[in-house]
């Protein structure tokens, strides 16, 4: 999706809290994919570990971080993880339902699609 739709959307992933930390409750997919981490205690330990994530997982989608106050992930509920797509105007577009059984990329996708034909579809193009 990031690939289709990277020149028209601004992709973002916002790295929040460690959903599965070594020193709470792990997770045994972060373990085959050789990502398991504490709970890191400082933003640069919090920067450090969403850094080796994205090598490991090989992410080509920009990354930034969430506060160790989790204000972001708080305020869009976003633990686990979650999709959203937020308009030109700031508005939440699209809100996905929280994962990982309602992380349904197709559903954003869609979404995308939809915003992008209203968009070429306006009286300003």
């Amino acid at each position: 999706m990031y690939a289709e739709y990277g020149e028209e959307v601004e992709f973002l992933i916002v790295y929040i809290r460690e959903a599965h930390p070594t020193d709470g409750r792990v997770s045994g997919g972060n373990t085959r994919a050789g990502i398991n981490f504490k709970q890191p205690k400082t933003f640069d330990e919090r920067q450090a570990v969403a850094k080796e994530m994205c090598t490991k997982l090989k992410v080509k989608i920009p990354a930034i971080i969430d506060n160790l106050d989790d204000k972001v992930g708080r305020d869009y509920s976003g633990m686990p993880d979650r999709l959203y797509l937020i308009g030109e105007d700031g508005k939440v577009v699209f809100k996905g339902a929280r994962g990982p059984r309602g992380f349904k990329p197709e559903e954003l996708e869609k979404e995308i699609i939809l915003t992008l034909l209203g968009a070429l579809n306006s009286p300003e193009m």
